[in-house]
Formats: C-alpha cells, structure tokens, sequence
C-alpha cells in the first residue's frame, strides 16, 4: 500500500485562478533569482526560473525538528572523520585500489600530510540529506504524523553542498503563493531559512581567523556555471555582512594554467591576491579535471598544499564518500568515532541499510541479495552531484557485470527508501503546469570550523527541500531533475 501526505491546502483550482497564481509565482522567481541558466539554450546573459512545485510540501514537524537536532552531531562526526588518518586509511583501502578519482584525491591528502604543508584549519559548509520513510506501513491515517514516518539518511554532502541561497528563496516565493491563495495566515507552519546567511558568515569566520585584512575568498567554479544564482548570492552576502572582502571566481584550468601560486611563507596568491579561504563549487566530479597535462590535478594539490583555509580540504572531501557512509554505518563504527554513546544512538537510529561490495565474502553477500530483489536496493559510486546512481532492474544486470570485477568494489549498496506521496503542482520554465505525485529530500545545512584538536565552531546552517516525480530516481535541480520546494511543518 503505498502511503501518502496531504496537502497543506486546497490544490484543486480552476483554470483561471491557476493561470493567475502559477504567472504570478514565475515572474516573482524570475525578479528574485529564483533561476539558473538554461542548459538545452545555454546564455550567460540570461536566466530562467528553476523549477518549482507550486505549494510547500507537508513535512512531519518532528522530524524536521530531529533533522535540525541532528546536524551538529553529523558535523562534528564528518569532522571526526576528517581528522582521523588511520579510519581514513582503512576505510578506503579497497576502495582507492578500484576507483582512480578517488585514488586521485587519496594521493594528494597523503602527500599534503607526509609534508605536512596544509592549514590544519578547516572549513566545513555540509548538507545531510534525509527522506521520509513508512514506519508503519499502511497505517490509520488517525496515527500522528511523528509516529508514523521515521527520517533516513541518504548522503552527506562535503563539497559543493549547493541551494544556501534557492533553499531560503523557495520559502520566500511559496509564502508569496499562500498569500495568493488567501493562506496567508498559514505561512507561521513554513520555517525561518537563513541559510545563505549562515553559510556566508561561515565562511566570513574563516576569514576571520586567517587574520590577513586585504585577503580574499576564492570561489573555484566549474568552467561553466549553470546554478549562477546560487553562487553569486553568495557572493553578495559576503559583502553585504563585510563590505571589505571581496570573493575572486576562477576555475580550476584557470588555476593551474598559471592563475594561482604559492608564495614564500606558503600563501595562496590568485592573479596577485592573496587567498584567506577556498570555497570548492566543483572539483567532485572526474569530468571537472579534463586536461590531459593534469593541470586541474596540479592546481588542487597547490591549493591544499597552500595555508588558504579550504572549504572542504581534501581530508573533508575524502569524508563525504560513500564508502565512509557505509563504513559508518556498521555496527560500533560511530560509536568508535564520536565516543559518545547517546550521540552515535541518535544518528544511528536514521541510518537505512548500507552494504559493502568489496571482493570478500561479505560483499559476495550483498551482491547475491540485490541480484535476487534488484528493486529493493540503489547501487552508489563515489561520485557526487547527482545522475550517477543505479537503480531497478539495471542494479543486477550491473552487479552481475561486475560479479567477479574489482570494479565492484567502487561501489556500494544502500536499501531503497520510499517515501510517502504527495501530490503537486510541478512548474517548469517552457511547460504547462502539470499536477503529479511527488516525493521530496529534505537537506539540512551544517557549518563547523575548527582543527585536529579544537572545533572553534559548530552550528545547523539552515535547510532546503528538493521535489521531483514519483517515477524519478534522481532529484538533482541543477541536473535538471528536481524542482525547488518548501517544508510546510504539520504534527
């Protein structure tokens, strides 16, 4: 039976009152940068609004109150993490053996550490993202909402956790659209976001603390930015809290083609500049190191061999793989890591079921189980920013590809998580509004700061809901997959 939300209000409008409504919340995006660039008509004079759902999802309020509870204990246990060689080491032992990115990324954090040359400050803008889950399969719908859906992990994103600025401009164009609809009086259910805020003065505090006044933030970027909204609201906040910082953008061709280089005491100096913090937009996928001569690879080795604090470092990155989350999530590991019984019990309790893939008989298992019941799993690489998952039918004929490979091991396997259906308005530029079934991923932003021996600061940075089609295996916006959404908290 598959279960279900309600809306928050009435989505049965006519014709008329649709058209007005829907008109009106595209121009506000549209004038409140709402927006990305077009990939199919690509223009970078140009921009058109991300798509959206036109009413806030309903979200069980104690859930989104135990996401936010959680956050600063997922950020200290990435920090953990971070800090930790020997788990680092173990973890991915098989793992950089299997999957050259990864292997690229181990080699210059082993090589930074064996010079020990890098800031040991880091800087971590984090994103844990959760989904719904049926604890009580087909149940009354008498049964409170806090008692029936349970959240579940997906992933911890360490770089490039995007949607600090369209996460809080999807609360304010939805408010928008409640008042339209003479819901106004509702709009106390949507939560405060002062994610942008947040994530900006997180990176302000590393500033901070490099202690350098004509210092600048360098934003690394991918060569073409489509989520330009995102990032240059960023920027703005930036300088809208500190006037006298100023944000520099580079790619990292540009900075291995000569752009960036280290000064005498180890600075990171960009065309002249001296570089107090490195914000990374990119750098998570292989496709983003395209030159044959490795000068993207060059160019992330100086940054972190650099005294800029990185945001993430290279320890941070390797952290936010999904074969820690895995690791993670077997029986002690937390515990071991946090040392803290009651902390690791919380994060435990919404962890789903992660399976390795190694060549062992461990990872014989796993396979047999999802070449058995294929839809019961999702088959994840360790690769970030969406569309790289493998899901259904495509998970065994995968695993039976890769039975007796090595390869398999650059995979593991994480139990499918249904949440509930919600039925939507979908709004997208070019496309007459459609109204579908659709399940939604809450992210919950985190900002920690701090070194192997002191976390100087740690806090939830804010929060943003991604939607898309039921029917959907990816939910990635800037993919082009999802659409910007609200929680609308209901007990």
């Amino acid at each position: 039976m598959v279960s279900r939300l309600k809306p928050c209000v009435s989505i049965a409008f006519d014709e008329k009152q649709l058209e007005e409504v829907v008109s009106k919340a595209k121009d506000w995006a549209l004038m409140h940068g709402a927006c990305m660039r077009s990939k199919t008509q690509f223009n970078s004079d140009a921009l058109q609004f991300a798509p959206f759902v036109l009413i806030p999802s309903t979200f069980p309020r104690k859930q989104f109150e135990k996401a936010i509870y959680l956050q600063p204990i997922v950020n200290e246990l990435i920090h953990a993490v971070a800090n930790n060689h020997e788990f680092l080491k173990r973890s991915l032992a098989v793992t950089i053996t299997v999957d050259p990115f990864t292997a690229e990324l181990y080699n210059i954090y082993e090589t930074v550490r064996s010079e020990n040359s890098s800031q040991p400050i880091a800087l971590g803008l984090l994103r844990s993202d959760v989904m719904l889950s049926d604890v009580i399969p087909g149940a009354q719908s008498s049964i409170p909402l806090s008692q029936k859906y349970q959240q579940r992990q997906v992933e911890v994103n360490t770089i490039a956790a995007g949607f600090g600025w369209l996460g809080p401009a999807s609360g304010h164009l939805h408010r928008i659209v409640m008042e339209e609809l003479s819901h106004g009086d509702k709009v106390t259910q949507m939560p405060e976001n002062r994610a942008l805020e947040n994530l900006a003065g997180g990176m302000l505090k590393a500033w901070e603390l490099y202690n350098r006044a004509n210092a600048a933030i360098l934003f690394v970027i991918e060569e073409v930015t489509y989520n330009i909204c995102d990032q240059r609201f960023h920027e703005f906040e930036i300088r809208r809290q500190n006037p006298n910082v100023r944000v520099i953008r580079r790619n990292l061709t540009e900075l291995g083609r000569g752009a960036a280089q280290l000064g005498p005491n180890k600075e990171l100096i960009v065309d002249g500049s001296e570089i107090a913090v490195v914000y990374f937009r990119c750098g998570y996928s292989p496709d983003q190191y395209p030159s044959t001569d490795r000068c993207e690879w060059n160019a992330r080795l100086l940054i972190e061999r650099s005294k800029a604090i990185k945001c993430p470092n290279i320890a941070y990155h390797l952290a936010g793989t999904k074969k820690i989350q895995q690791t993670l999530a077997q029986p002690g590991v937390v515990e071991e890591i946090l040392k803290d019984e009651d902390k690791a019990r919380a994060l435990r309790e919404c962890f789903t079921g992660l399976y390795s893939l190694d060549l062992n008989d461990e990872g014989d298992r796993a396979s047999e189980m999802a070449i058995q019941d294929p839809e019961r799993f999702v088959l994840k690489p360790q690769r970030e920013g969406g569309g790289n998952n493998v899901y259904g039918l495509e998970v065994k004929t995968t695993i039976e590809r890769l039975r007796d490979s090595h390869e398999r091991a650059a995979y593991i396997l994480m139990d499918v998580i249904k949440p509930p259906l919600l039925r939507n308005w979908m709004i997208r530029p070019g496309s007459e509004p459609v109204l579908e079934d659709t399940i939604s991923e809450l992210g919950i932003f985190g900002v920690i700061l701090g070194n192997s021996k002191e976390i100087f600061y740690n806090s939830v940075g804010g929060h943003m809901l991604r939607t898309k089609l039921h029917t959907a295996n990816e939910g990635g916006v800037a993919a082009g997959l999802g659409a910007l959404d609200s929680p609308f908290l209901v007990d």
